[in-house]
């Protein structure tokens, strides 16, 4: 799959996490609401709410760690092969007809799926335009109600002024004509509309509105709010990012009526609950909605003025402490985390039902243009270091042709002696350079790097720029020529492996043309119905212990190699941490697996 089309899927889960992480975001803060006044007044639990929901979009988005995961990953459905490659221990072929059938039920499949995917991006994108649009008119519509007032030069002049603490010179003060409550908006540069009808309430009224418009210019609540629409226009289609806005700018309401009441007399606390409805009253047809669309401040509504009123009559009833703050973050970080690890990733391989009941541990696809170096796929757990297995097999045929100890496809032919690794009966057998990629056979490896010697076994690694370059073997045992790359001390990521392929079939490696040659000509695996040639190797190994046991329980499967067609060449590398199965190899099942999907792949990059 293009990496561009896995993004577009990625951008869907997301979408849906977010909105699931929503719901969990929302049903805590209006618990807190309900039952924990004193964490629900803080203007950081709804802001800390939304950024919740939104760093849970982008984890998912983004590629990171599998292992954090304790979810399995969501199997993509995959393109059959019409006739695929038919590599060592491959299992036999369903009839044409039957696979073309499961092919086109699975393109189809597919199809709709990718459809489905795109059709949301593009919505999502108008969505966007459309949110940001009715942002940018509804602050329009604001600075053209400042544009029909009178700007006081003269702030003394305002009876609301006078008592109040001095503005920030930064502040324009605008008396305007219209039925809206007093209003604070506008990031860089703060205006304050105050409307004419002001100056028939009473003046220790007055000053107390005004107070309020200029505690929230004191508090940033101007910042706070725009940072909380971004969020909310980001993911607009977020019910829950509204709720939570709204919800910022009620607790930011309260927090002013609780900084300007502080310390005065039950006498002026009435007036200033008076003068809330009469305000409300005064506002026949409110611009409450669109002034907070345009990050302004100090609306009067009927659904926030109960709430006021009533902070504004018991004032101990939600007091501000340093603990509340803090039960609010711990429980939102609490939901992020949970998020994280449960959150299923997408991933992009072919699994026959039983491999679908025993889902990877971890796992990583990575497809380069051999040319131009650029990363067309990159999915998974990509730069964890491992055993390379029989993939090393390839590093090995390099080394063994361009040292002149291997000659041709079939010479030395080399008879099975006892004493020699004879983990699969196919080893057990005369061994010539064709049957030993095909069959993986370790001995015969074993007998190439015996006769290069350790020191020239070094050089080649280090002239391949092969992983880790650790050639030591296990500690202790000084068996580094004939056991590194298993399970050993040698250990390579499957970016790596791309990067070492690259320079091979770019022939950039030290090596004489012989070596390639013979190398491409072992590691050939045939033809994709739409004309690439496939070049691999497959590896299979244990995970090894703490105690320096092999894992029973799980396999390292790899599939790498190369795919060539019209001029072009795509390496790839595709591994896999999976549970053990009885009767069958991590490596051919990767292998498998990755080949019935690298059709469409190709043909999509």
């Amino acid at each position: 799959m293009a990496i561009s089309t896995f993004l577009i899927f990625r951008f869907l889960l997301a979408s849906l996490g977010c909105v699931a992480a929503g719901l969990v975001v929302w049903a805590l803060t209006a618990a807190c609401r309900r039952y924990l006044p004193q964490v629900a007044v803080q203007r950081s639990t709804w802001l800390l709410g939304q950024m919740t929901i939104i760093a849970t979009f982008l984890v998912i988005l983004l590629p990171h760690s599998e292992r954090l995961r304790l979810l399995p990953p969501i199997e993509l459905p995959e393109t059959m092969l019409a006739a695929p490659a038919a590599p060592d221990h491959a299992a036999t072929p369903a009839p044409a007809a039957a696979v073309a059938d499961s092919g086109n039920a699975a393109m189809d499949y597919r199809a709709w799926l990718t459809g489905g995917a795109q059709a949301w991006l593009s919505l999502y994108l108008l969505g966007l335009a459309y949110t940001t649009g009715r942002v940018l008119q509804a602050h329009r519509t604001l600075n053209g109600l400042a544009a029909t007032g009178e700007r006081l030069a003269t702030p003394g002049l305002h009876h609301g002024l006078d008592a109040a603490a001095t503005p920030a010179p930064s502040l324009t003060i605008i008396e305007v004509d219209a039925p809206i409550s007093p209003m604070l908006f506008g990031w860089f540069r703060p205006h304050l509309l105050l409307p004419r009808h002001l100056r028939s309430f009473d003046p220790e009224q007055q000053q107390m509105i005004v107070e309020h418009e200029l505690m929230h210019l004191r508090r940033r609540d101007l910042q706070w709010m725009s940072t909380g629409i971004v969020l909310q226009t980001l993911l607009w289609f977020n019910p829950f990012m509204r709720l939570l806005r709204d919800n910022l700018a009620w607790a930011q309401e309260l927090g002013c009526d609780r900084d300007v009441l502080r310390n005065r007399p039950p006498a002026q606390r009435k007036a200033y609950a008076a003068a809330l409805v009469a305000q409300l009253r005064l506002q026949p047809h409110p611009v409450t909605h669109r002034a907070k669309t345009a990050l302004a401040f100090g609306g009067v509504s009927a659904r926030t003025v109960a709430a006021r009123i009533s902070l504004i009559r018991e004032p101990g009833a939600a007091p501000h402490g340093p603990w509340a703050r803090g039960a609010a973050v711990a429980g939102l970080v609490a939901i992020f985390a949970t998020s994280l690890v449960f959150q299923p990733a997408l991933a992009d391989r072919a699994a026959s039902p039983a491999q679908a009941a025993t889902p990877a541990t971890f796992s990583c696809t990575e497809m380069v243009d051999a040319a131009s170096g650029a990363r067309l796929v990159h999915d998974g757990h990509c730069d964890e270091r491992v055993t390379p297995a029989s993939t090393f097999n390839i590093a090995v045929s390099l080394m063994g042709y361009d040292s002149g100890i291997l000659r041709d496809e079939h010479s030395p032919s080399l008879p099975f002696k006892h004493g020699y690794i004879d983990w699969n009966p196919d080893w057990r057998a005369t061994t010539d350079p064709t049957s030993w990629i095909r069959n993986s056979t370790v001995w015969y490896a074993q007998q190439v790097t015996a006769n290069l010697g350790a020191r020239r076994f070094q050089q080649y690694l280090n002239s391949f720029g092969y992983g880790n370059l650790d050639a030591s073997g296990d500690a202790g045992k000084d068996n580094g020529l004939a056991m590194s790359w298993i399970e050993s001390s040698l250990k390579i990521s499957a970016a790596e492996q791309t990067a070492f392929l690259r320079k091979v079939v770019n022939r950039q490696l030290p090596l004489s043309a012989h070596a390639y040659d013979m190398t491409a000509r072992l590691t050939a695996l045939g033809t994709l119905p739409n004309g690439w040639q496939i070049h691999g190797k497959t590896g299979t190994a244990s995970p090894v212990l703490a105690d320096g046991s092999d894992d029973p329980q799980h396999s390292y499967g790899w599939f790498v190699g190369w795919a060539t067609k019209d001029g072009r060449t795509v390496v790839f590398s595709r591994l896999v941490l999976a549970d053990k199965q009885a009767g069958s190899a991590a490596g051919p099942r990767t292998r498998d697996a990755f080949l019935r999907d690298l059709p469409a792949q190709l043909d999509a990059l």
